[in-house]
């Protein structure tokens, strides 16, 4: 690994790590560093270890969802070999509010239950993609144009039932829909953080394929590289990477599409990187939710409205300098 790069991933874990103490210290009843020791050390009073586990899990779960979002768009991006191929660009997130959406629509409302509605619907966008863009092989542009295509047909549903369902049906979907961590808590994101680890053990045996992928697909099968189940594997790990987190907090967009292109230009590198776009994913989700807390004072927007803002800002840039 290149000086600059372990440079650029020193200073994101440091920003991750200012980001985690300033969310558990930052708010109406403010903890001091002292307070934050004593709870390494189990001399905090009962006061300190009960706002811990209130602003705990928020912060971690910035990180952890982050770092998944940056995994699944490095992936899909890899596979698209282009800078615009995200899961939300080609129709994941829409397709997990959709999934949402069918749920509240049969009388679904517990939570597990709204979560398996946005892993199934993510799930069945991907195909449905990965289907109309699969001609005697799955090439990268043609797979971002079906997952636009796709994505505006079920946003176009998604926005009927906004006009037609039950006020209160709706308001559920469009809070869900924002997208954020507010009420997270240790149970939803010690399931996230295992089933992330599990998908994790998968890139291994995917790295050295990816790397020759970038090479182009037939500098990879000249190497041995089965391209189309390699492209399959990377369909499969980037859409369990970014369900698991839609289904917990809902669709954060941007965050996949920005942090690959974010970590490659930091470190210079030619290619991306999984470790760095899971760095800055989680740089930037923590950075993202710690503005959404704090910058406008008692106002606390979603966080998915703060990726939404800063991600349009750079979704521009991209596309004139692309």
């Amino acid at each position: 690994m290149k000086s600059r790069a372990v440079l650029v991933y020193c200073l994101v874990i440091g920003v991750i790590c200012a980001c985690v103490i300033a969310s558990m210290m930052l708010g109406r009843t403010g903890l001091s560093m002292a307070d934050l020791v004593g709870l390494l050390t189990g001399d905090a009073p009962g006061r300190v270890r009960l706002v811990f586990d209130w602003r705990a899990p928020r912060a971690l779960a910035a990180v952890v969802f982050g770092a998944c979002l940056g995994i699944s768009g490095a992936l899909f991006q890899s596979l698209t070999r282009n800078a615009l191929g995200s899961p939300d660009v080609i129709g994941l997130n829409a397709g997990a509010y959709t999934g949402v959406i069918v749920v509240l629509m049969v009388g679904g409302a517990g939570f597990g239950e709204l979560a398996a509605g946005a892993v199934a619907g993510s799930v069945v966008a991907a195909a449905t993609v990965f289907l109309f863009a699969y001609r005697k092989g799955l090439a990268g542009f043609r797979l971002i144009i079906v997952g636009i295509a796709i994505s505006a047909i079920l946003s176009s549903f998604n926005q009927w039932f906004a006009v037609r369902a039950d006020l209160d049906e709706s308001m559920r979907a469009a809070i869900w829909g924002a997208g954020s961590l507010h009420g997270i808590t240790w149970t939803p994101l010690v399931a996230t953080t295992a089933i992330a680890a599990v998908a994790a053990c998968a890139l291994g045996p995917l790295a050295h394929s990816i790397r020759a992928f970038e090479l182009g697909e037939e500098t990879a099968a000249s190497l041995g590289v089965r391209v189309e189940r390699v492209k399959l594997a990377m369909v499969l790990v980037g859409v369990v990477f970014t369900a698991i987190v839609t289904a917990v907090a809902g669709p954060i967009a941007f965050v996949s599409l920005a942090a690959p292109q974010i970590a490659r230009r930091l470190t210079k590198s030619p290619s991306l990187s999984i470790t760095g776009s899971a760095l800055v994913g989680a740089g930037v989700l923590a950075v993202g939710d710690l503005t959404a807390q704090h910058l406008l004072g008692d106002v606390s927007p979603p966080v998915g409205a703060v990726t939404v803002t800063l991600g349009g800002l750079y979704l521009i840039w991209l596309l004139l300098r692309e």
